[in-house]
């Protein structure tokens, strides 16, 4: 990632998975505070604009939620922590969300997947509308982000359209509540690789491990300039091993048998929040605990969506090839804990198969002339199997589907993967091989309208290739503080472990 781009200056402002943590939590202190806490959750519609998930052959369903964190100030205690509201004040709403976690729960919560999307990823936008200040956009190429200025329902249809993964729920959190839920659960503690001063989060800490509480867990989480190279892409990876310390710490029991510390977590938890209908009641976040408590650690997987750089503007990035492959695995409910290096515990359940060997028959169900060659021709100039062929539908077609005979998901997937076709298109029923069956909702092109177009297939083994994919149990692991010169100290630009030692004036953050 370029250098000045590191430079750039907005931090980052909430973390979203803690609601995960905070439920877990709320799920040991009994019911007994229910309608007490209810009164604290805030909630919104979002509609069906995330899709709908598939339910698996036992009849149950994943579960996917949009966790987000906004550079809104929407409230005093905000504007305090976050700064940036000398001259526009407390702000009503609008922003961008600029931390975007994608949380997949398995059908048969076996395993968990944390997806994290790049903020600055050029997709495109759907069109929409805010039911809540009326601002609408009738649809633009831009950053993931900006979609959250229309409403979260929005931001969901966003990342539903760039990944073709069902997104049927939506949180979101405010900077006071990560202080006050860090302080509840009595800090977390992390490790970073050397000595680091931020001097834009204004994380200051010593080499070694640290437990961090309040206003420096924030700082921690905000720093993008401390790690990596200064990007908001290797920002991500100090937020996994911060989110696992967590989840680690919660889990291993001592919060949830402290009543005290439960409901200091789920008061602070609740009125931070912000969900979608259907998450809108302490129930229902309890519900969602219990799912997530079955999953170990060991097999709730962090990973980054891979992207490449934006041909039109080196600031930016775009999705790339492999990150369809690991959008395929998440929306096909197939765990990434196997492949994410460290706390490899078992095979992948499903191989991967080289789309050389995939044939699919295309039938076109619109009236237009031409379209089932035109999408034949594409798969095979993608590299799919020679078998691919055209004809016509036995009857037109409102939508496009992919149907898939037995044994043939993972293949499915892959075709919808190469086509920019969400996987919620798929299912059994293409007699012994795969049919794809164009609807009148593709009428041209070779990439499905509603998603964000593929450049090439992923490679066979691609899905958590760059994805820095990691297991939430890799204990000791430390944050790998920056060597480039990404932070500035009286003008003069450095590292953040020489502006640590200059800085001797500044208490660290943990003091």
């Amino acid at each position: 990632m370029n250098t000045h781009r590191a430079r750039r200056r907005r931090p980052l402002r909430l973390l979203g998975l803690v609601l995960a943590l905070v439920v877990v939590a709320a799920s040991g202190a009994g019911w007994w505070f229910y309608q007490r806490l209810d009164g604290n959750i805030r909630s919104v519609s979002i509609g069906a604009r995330g899709g709908t998930e598939r339910p698996d052959a036992s009849g149950r369903t994943p579960v996917d939620i949009l966790v987000i964190g906004s550079d809104g100030r929407t409230s005093a205690a905000d504007c305090g922590l976050g700064g940036g509201c000398a001259h526009t004040g407390v702000r009503k709403g609008g922003g961008n969300a600029d931390v975007e976690l994608l949380v997949h729960i398995a059908a048969d919560r076996s395993n968990a997947t944390v997806l994290s999307i790049p903020r600055d990823t050029v997709t495109e936008i759907p069109a929409c509308r805010d039911s809540a200040t009326g601002a609408s956009e009738s649809g633009y190429r831009g950053q993931i982000n900006s979609a959250l200025r229309y409403g979260p329902a929005c931001q969901v249809a966003a990342v539903h359209r760039l990944t073709g993964i069902p997104v049927t729920h939506y949180a979101q959190l405010d900077f006071s509540g990560v202080v006050k839920m860090s302080d509840a659960v009595g800090g977390v503690s992390v490790c970073v690789s050397d000595d680091v001063y931020d001097t834009y989060s204004h994380l200051k800490l010593s080499k070694g491990t640290h437990t961090l509480k309040g206003v420096a867990a924030l700082e921690f989480l905000r720093s993008r300039h401390g790690f990596g190279d200064g990007s908001d892409l290797d920002r991500t990876v100090s937020q996994h091993l911060f989110l696992g310390a967590v989840l680690r710490k919660v889990k291993s029991g001592d919060t949830l048998t402290d009543p005290a510390a439960v409901y200091r977590l789920a008061d602070a938890a609740t009125k931070a929040l912000t969900v979608d209908d259907g998450l809108g009641s302490v129930r229902a976040l309890v519900a969602l605990a219990a799912d997530l408590n079955k999953v170990p650690t060991g097999r709730v997987t962090f990973v980054t969506m891979q992207t490449d750089p934006d041909p039109d503007d080196t600031d930016r990035v775009v999705v790339a090839p492999e990150a369809r492959a690991l959008f395929a695995d998440i929306a096909g409910d197939r765990s990434l804990s196997a492949g994410s290096g460290a706390g490899r515990s078992t095979p992948s359940p499903v191989p991967s198969v080289p789309v050389s060997r995939i044939a699919v028959r295309v039938e076109n169900g619109t009236g237009i002339t031409g379209r089932a060659a035109a999408v034949a021709g594409a798969l095979t100039a993608r590299g799919f199997g020679s078998g691919t062929v055209a004809g016509n539908a036995p009857r037109s077609a409102p939508t496009t589907t992919l149907g898939y005979g037995p044994g043939l998901r993972e293949q499915a997937l892959r075709t919808a993967a190469a086509l920019g076709l969400p996987a919620s298109r798929t299912a059994p029923g293409g007699g012994a091989g795969l049919t794809l069956v164009i609807g009148a909702d593709w009428p041209s092109g070779t990439t499905y309208p509603e998603a964000a177009p593929s450049p090439s297939p992923a490679p066979a083994d691609g899905a958590t290739a760059r994805a820095h994919a990691a297991t939430a149990d890799r204990a000791g692991k430390c944050a790998q503080v920056g060597r480039y010169r990404t932070v500035s100290l009286d003008g003069v630009a450095m590292t953040p472990s020489q502006a640590y030692a200059l800085a001797k004036d500044v208490p660290d953050s943990d003091s």
